[in-house]
């Protein structure tokens, strides 16, 4: 079978140091065509990749016959414009999160990628993360019985050290290019997370999101949040926390415990033992699987070679829009308890289980 030719939108950090190298590993994937909002940069991740076209726009790339799939690594606000163009001219796409910035622009998503007969695929890379797939074994297998309660936390010190431009002139702190801060980009992994371990949807939210300590070069708070702590009711019934935080100066945390009627199963709480299986009166069940990656241990996600072996295998999509969908009403619902000071329901999520 020969390749398929992947356009890139975006050419940032995530794209250089995810998708980029886990295409050019890919046996089945060619990197065909590049396009950044700066066109230098655009060349210079191209440069590596023969053959490879850098396009004068987006709106080109995806029209150009040649290109089977595209990864959209672009700035949040543009994320639905892009995804629904791109399905709509035939490609299969590899989305970033978070889907779009309202859910409007999601539930557009999620009907264009009804319509099409093209794969979308979200880039919920937590879900392939081993300790995470052990963790999620273990759990449905029965190993602390009926989820009681939870709480799950990804924090480290922000997106500007990490940026393409960092500092705080990052577009992460831009809410014209991302709407949403922390909750946005760490938020929804850990929201995700918790429906790929226990199988439930987040139904009822109490949350508070705000702007703790992170300044504009001017040293006015930035417009978007950085800390995020919300209460979620699970469709389950469990009730628990999850925190999404780039206040977190010293080691990140992207830790997730289940509390069960049996017992506690613990994810990336020990630097040596990844999953921790605990029940009373037995010795703790410790399992080295894989440590967590973090901004500064990058290695491959394993998101690349799915997305491109559902395409290949006929596969259905391994992280659906209806799956993201069901995220991203929660975190817009986090938004909307913060705002009013109120429970939000989320019932469609209830509808969906």
């Amino acid at each position: 079978m020969s390749q398929f030719n992947i356009g890139i939108i975006g050419c940032g950090k995530i794209s250089q140091v995810r998708h980029i190298p886990e295409y050019a590993a890919n046996q089945w994937s060619h990197l065909a065509g590049f396009f950044d909002l700066s066109n230098a940069r655009a060349h210079q991740v191209a440069d590596p990749h023969p053959g490879a076209i850098v396009y004068d726009s987006w709106n080109d790339l995806v029209a150009d016959p040649a290109i089977d799939a595209v990864s959209i690594c672009t700035t949040n606000a543009t994320h639905a414009e892009i995804a629904i163009a791109a399905l709509s001219a035939g490609k299969h796409v590899l989305l970033e999160k978070p889907m779009a910035t309202s859910l409007d622009d999601c539930e557009r998503i999620t009907e264009a990628a009804a319509r099409s007969d093209r794969l979308l695929m979200l880039d919920h890379n937590q879900r392939f993360v081993k300790a995470h797939i052990l963790a999620r074994d273990l759990f449905r297998g029965g190993a602390i019985g009926d989820l009681v309660s939870f709480r799950t936390t990804f924090g480290h010190g922000g997106p500007e050290t990490w940026s393409v431009d960092p500092g705080p002139s990052t577009w992460f702190f831009d809410a014209k290019q991302t709407t949403m801060g922390a909750i946005g980009d760490l938020g929804v992994h850990k929201t995700d997370l918790l429906n790929f371990l226990t199988g439930a949807k987040v139904v009822e939210v109490t949350a508070k999101v705000c702007t703790l300590e992170k300044v504009d070069p001017a040293g006015n708070l930035i417009p978007v949040d950085d800390n995020a702590i919300a209460i979620y009711t699970l469709s389950n019934g469990a009730v628990g926390t999850m925190t999404a935080s780039w206040s977190y100066h010293g080691p990140e945390d992207n830790s997730t415990v289940l509390y069960g009627r049996s017992g506690i199963i613990t994810v990336f709480g020990d630097p040596e033992y990844q999953v921790i299986v605990q029940r009373p009166g037995a010795e703790p069940e410790r399992h080295a699987v894989e440590p967590i990656q973090t901004n500064d241990n990058q290695r491959a996600s394993g998101v690349v070679d799915a997305f491109v072996d559902a395409i290949r295998l006929g596969l259905p999509s391994p992280v659906p829009a209806e799956v993201a969908l069901a995220t991203m009403r929660a975190i817009f619902a986090c938004q909307d308890s913060s705002q009013t000071g109120r429970v939000v329901a989320v019932p469609a999520n209830r509808s969906a289980s």
